[in-house]
């Protein structure tokens, strides 16, 4: 038996739990929003290139989709419990299938079949952002029609948007870091597309007086969730089988670190590696890029002691460095982990760099480049820069006035730095833009190029404080480069000549811009 001052105690208790899981909905329909968001954008990268446009216009229809979701909030005046629940669900369904339909599709169409990939993906993008511009405004009436005692205006607003953006920040610093890196993509998308459904159930059961046709309501959240879960299971071999498609080869390695998908192929041809889809490089040819890398700044030096390698994580320039009989110590400063961890431990790999990473001479430093050098002082005979293409912000970095003064600083009186430099025949502008921005910082260049059939004309630019000449000797058993051929990759046809360019600097990044521009038509 309950008598009347249990109940009125208890009543409130129950208005107080139903407040608090309401605004933790939020946050948890916020993570999920943006988990979407987040997940297309990276796709889009990943499939299509061009980062920075990727991201851009990914972003930008997605919050366009959430305004015309809030905007056609208006509408639903009745039953507001019901379209919140069924929106959670659409949201969960189609949030959390995105990703692996985006893949599914973007490996079933032809090569030609982009055009109708981006119809999908801005598809997709534009459902699911007016499914979660409809989600906040109904929860908002939600609570003002269930707590009006509590809440004005004011008090709304800012309990409601507190809650939305703490859960938009846990996801934007778990994203990168932890989701992407342990779950992957598709399975990300799905855990997220099961917590919208769990908050559907939460509906469910915490409003369950006021909802008609309790019945149809559960079985859709039931089946809704089966469907996730079924997923979410086959989320491997949908991975698997969408990458055997794209990369056209038997994969032998496929895994995400914390900075990068890193998957390596192998076939008659030979041994390739893909970081985020890009080709990095091809055992049958890698040794043309490496070769033309090191070998003309370190036979210019004639006896280079200390060397530092900048990127490079795979071991193929300290391999090529580990020649010189005067090297005492090389440091490799790689960002990913992963990636010195796996070119030194798995034969396959460590065969292509010839146990480079183990060799006593190596120091091996995981950071951020930019970091290392700001917080180093340490000088040396040759710096060796081999980071990927500027395709982001974050990589455009590395190639700033910022970040070559640093080299600078580092670089001994007669010593060399060299610097992988894009295509100077496909991105004639950026390459040059290269060569501006090192002479900016009061460094000579001397820019060169080679072919490397996997990647076409290649180009390379030396920096230093004095001319560079021609070696009087080069390393043994070199495939690749000759004395007699070496100063033809320092002679730019008319087609390769140098062009006017603005030096990039970190306030303007104008060479993530320019290499998009110029990278894009090749896809087009």
């Amino acid at each position: 038996m309950i008598v009347q001052g249990e109940e009125t105690e208890a009543a409130p208790q129950r208005v107080q739990a139903a407040e608090v899981l309401l605004l933790a909905s939020v946050f948890v329909i916020a993570a999920c929003g943006l988990v979407y968001e987040l997940a297309a954008g990276a796709l889009a990268s990943y499939l299509m290139g061009d980062s920075v446009l990727q991201f851009s216009t990914i972003i930008g229809a997605y919050l366009f989709a959430m305004g015309v979701g809030s905007w056609l909030s208006r509408y639903f005046d009745r039953q507001l419990v019901a379209h919140f629940l069924r929106i959670e669900l659409l949201v969960g369904l189609i949030g959390g299938l995105m990703p692996a339909a985006l893949f599914a599709a973007h490996s079933s169409l032809p090569v030609t079949g982009q055009p109708v990939f981006r119809v999908l993906l801005y598809g997709l993008v534009g459902l699911v952002g007016v499914l979660v511009g409809l989600e906040i405004p109904l929860v908002m009436r939600i609570l003002k029609r269930q707590f009006s005692h509590r809440y004005g205006l004011k008090d709304l607003v800012s309990q409601v948007l507190t809650f939305d953006y703490l859960g938009a920040l846990v996801v934007a610093v778990a994203f990168p870091l932890l989701l992407v890196p342990h779950l992957g993509l598709i399975r990300t998308g799905l855990f997220f597309g099961l917590l919208n459904a769990l908050v559907a159930v939460w509906a469910l059961w915490m409003f369950r007086a006021d909802l008609r046709r309790w019945g149809a309501h559960a079985a859709a959240c039931a089946g809704v969730i089966a469907v996730l879960l079924v997923a979410y299971s086959q989320a491997e071999h949908l991975t698997t089988w969408a990458e055997d498609r794209f990369y056209g080869e038997h994969i032998v390695l496929r895994e995400s670190s914390a900075y990068q998908r890193v998957v390596v192929t192998a076939g008659p041809a030979g041994v390739r590696l893909f970081l985020n889809g890009n080709l990095q490089f091809h055992s049958r040819d890698e040794y043309r890029y490496h070769e033309a890398l090191v070998h003309p700044a370190m036979a210019a030096h004639g006896a280079a002691k200390r060397v530092l390698v900048l990127g490079g994580g795979d071991g193929m320039a300290v391999r090529e460095i580990l020649k010189y009989s005067s090297v005492e110590q090389v440091t490799l400063v790689e960002l990913d982990p992963f990636m010195t961890k796996l070119f030194s431990t798995e034969p396959m790999l460590t065969a292509l760099n010839q146990r480079a990473l183990l060799s006593p001479k190596l120091r091996t430093v995981n950071t951020d480049a930019f970091g290392w050098l700001e917080s180093h002082d340490e000088v040396f005979d040759v710096i060796v820069i081999d980071f990927p293409d500027p395709t982001s912000f974050a990589l455009g970095k590395l190639y700033t006035t910022s970040f070559y003064a640093l080299v600078d600083q580092h670089l001994s009186a007669g010593g060399y730095a060299v610097v992988q430099t894009t295509s100077p025949l496909i991105a004639r502008q950026s390459y040059w833009t290269v060569a501006t921005t090192i002479e900016a910082v009061g460094l000579a260049t001397t820019p060169y190029h080679a072919h490397v059939p996997s990647f076409g004309e290649w180009g390379f630019i030396l920096a230093s404080r004095r001319p560079w000449h021609v070696p009087a000797g080069l390393p043994e058993g070199l495939k690749f480069l000759t004395l007699t051929g070496l100063p033809v990759l320092f002679d730019f046809p008319a087609d390769m000549a140098r062009v006017p360019a603005e030096a990039n600097r970190l306030s303007n990044q104008t060479l993530v811009h320019t290499f998009e521009t110029e990278w894009g038509r090749v896809h087009q």
